[in-house]
């Protein structure tokens, strides 16, 4: 039979779900930020290599999706207009009002429902299935470029990463995707361009701010402004 959970018990039973997982765990929030337990947590599951799914659906830090792109078994999904806060394993579920969010899990008053596969099969069949399905219809996190004001293309200066500005690869592990698809985003912006194999930059990169440098020990390479890009609410 489900079991009704209050606020302390939401975040006991959950913790405890994460704990007992041996194949997957799927967890489903609008707010993807996590407290320091909670990390713990999924960095452990990521060392036994199970499978983990987490749908958001509100504005992210790129940080957070950064460490969780650092994780191998850690898959990340983009859900417009996600409302609903539902957490699996291969054991249980709880449909819950308690985001994955610590400030929730601190001051609000939550209440949630714990679904036992073995007690409860139907329900908990029921409860995967809609999971599922909200993952198959979520997206990769995908990064637009911020509209500048200027529009007069900057004066080349020595700037540094010292300066406020970021390498490519460097803003790519700060959004928290890969350096080759952030450099794809760009030529699709516009901020690049693709010649003869080799990136070059483009007007419409320099006005955002991009610069160029010339070939040093690792080979050419761009500075961005770490504000270049931001991620869809």
């Amino acid at each position: 039979m489900a079991r009704f959970l209050t606020t302390s018990a939401t975040s006991y039973f959950l913790e405890e779900l994460i704990k007992k997982a041996q194949k997957y765990v799927v967890l489903i929030s609008p707010y993807l930020k996590v407290n320091e337990r909670m990390r713990e947590l999924l960095e452990d599951k990521n060392r036994q290599q199970l499978e983990i799914w987490i749908v958001y659906g509100k504005k992210h830090q790129p940080n957070e999706i950064g460490w969780l792109k650092d994780l191998g078994s850690v898959k990340v999904k983009y859900c417009q207009n996600l409302h609903a806060k539902c957490y699996l394993s291969e054991q249980e579920c709880i449909i819950t009002s308690l985001n994955l969010y610590e400030f929730s899990q601190i001051n609000n008053n939550e209440m949630g429902v714990l679904i036992s596969k073995v007690d409860d099969p139907d329900l908990y069949r029921d409860t995967r299935a809609e999971a599922k399905r909200i993952i198959r219809i979520s997206k990769e996190p995908r990064f637009s470029p911020r509209r500048q004001t200027k529009s007069a293309a900057p004066q080349p200066r020595q700037e540094t990463e010292s300066d406020g500005k970021l390498s490519t690869s460097k803003l790519a592990k700060k959004l928290g995707v890969s350096t080759n698809d952030l450099l794809q985003h760009m030529v699709k912006h516009g901020l690049l361009e693709l010649k003869n194999g080799q990136h070059h930059l483009t007007t419409e990169g320099a006005k955002n701010g991009g610069e160029h440098r010339p070939k040093s020990r690792f080979g050419p390479y761009f500075l961005w402004p770490a504000n270049i890009f931001e991620t869809p609410t």
